[in-house]
């Protein structure tokens, strides 16, 4: 298939991803004065917004691409909670396996911009572990889901914020392995290798240095490749996707390996840019079972995000055209 041909088709393909749902605001406005009551710049805010984060931006994002979309995760009872919904609802998404808890907060990130640039950010959120009634009740519902609805791929958005615990996570895994759903994973240094047996384990540069307690300095292809293989020996998953920030990506399932440079951009904010990559790669890979194109594509779609100020999903028309322009000229001339 060619990539309109590839494109078109994601609209037959059911995806679900389960993770930490968050909300992100904006608070923008304009610097003028020194406080006086400490050496800090006074903000005088314009312009309020808030949007999708965390396993929400990835849902958005493989919703953007034209998927159908059902997003698994928890909120607080709160107005911020109430607020995510709405955004969620608005983005076409089925959120049926979004559960409300009692006395738990959603987690919010609220960022103050000035002339599009981030000058601090602060947090409200609660990392400990769901209570065992809700995540009983939540393993309930997914695997219910999973049984009926069989979609065509599951993305697991780690955060570290109490969702997924090992019960949930190998519980998930497992269900997906009987059923041959494939697994795409951004996981998180605190639950790095509960993520046994799945199809993509997608780690940043710095999570890998974390997790396997390794320098991995120079970042080299062969470096790479000896990581992929300390990753596979204690989680026998079947890709590494590794991505390198301005390095690029790479990927490794065994039998093939390469690092994809980043392409030349004029980076405005990298926030959200990890849940695009993994729902391009989830996407692509699904539908393609290409690693080489997953990578590619996704790489270039992290790039693009990264030219937006605060988190957005990918444009796909934009993707399309991208991939038009740097993609399939470069192999044409591999060719």
């Amino acid at each position: 298939m060619n990539t309109a041909d590839i494109f078109q088709s994601f609209g037959q393909m059911k995806v679900l991803v389960v993770g930490d749902i968050m909300l992100d605001a904006y608070l923008q406005g304009a610097v003028t004065r020194i406080s006086t009551e400490a050496p800090v710049p006074i903000v005088n805010i314009q312009k309020k917004e808030t949007r999708a984060g965390g396993a929400a931006n990835v849902a958005i994002n493989c919703k953007a691409l034209g998927t159908q979309v059902a997003i698994a995760g928890t909120i607080g009872q709160d107005a911020d909670g109430e607020a995510i919904l709405h955004l969620l609802d608005m983005a076409g998404l089925d959120t049926s396996l979004v559960q409300a808890i009692p006395n738990r907060r959603t987690t919010t990130k609220t960022r103050i911009l000035s002339r599009h640039q981030q000058m601090i950010r602060f947090d409200a959120e609660e990392v400990s572990d769901i209570p065992l009634p809700h995540e009983h009740a939540f393993i309930g519902q997914v695997l219910k889901y999973l049984q009926i609805q069989k979609p065509d791929v599951v993305i697991i958005e780690d955060y570290n914020k109490g969702l997924l615990t090992e019960n949930i996570i190998q519980q998930i895994i497992q269900h997906c392995r009987v059923l041959r759903i494939p697994v795409a994973v951004d996981p998180k240094t605190g639950n790095f290798f509960t993520y046994q047996g799945v199809t993509i384990f997608k780690p940043n540069l710095k999570e890998v240095r974390e997790g396997l307690h390794i320098p991995l300095a120079p970042v080299t292809l062969e470096s790479l490749q000896e990581a992929h293989r300390l990753l596979a020996k204690q989680l026998n998953h079947q890709i590494s996707f590794i991505t390198l920030s301005e390095l690029g990506v790479f990927y490794d399932d065994g039998e093939q390996s390469a690092v994809i440079p980043s392409h030349h951009r004029i980076i405005a904010d990298v926030s959200g840019a990890g849940d695009t990559v993994i729902a391009v790669a989830a996407v692509t890979y699904a539908q393609t079972k290409d690693i080489a194109t997953m990578a590619a594509w996704a790489n270039l779609a992290g790039g693009l995000v990264c030219e937006e100020v605060g988190v957005v999903p990918i444009d796909k028309d934009r993707l399309i055209k991208e991939i038009e322009n740097n993609y399939l000229k470069e192999a044409t001339k591999t060719n």
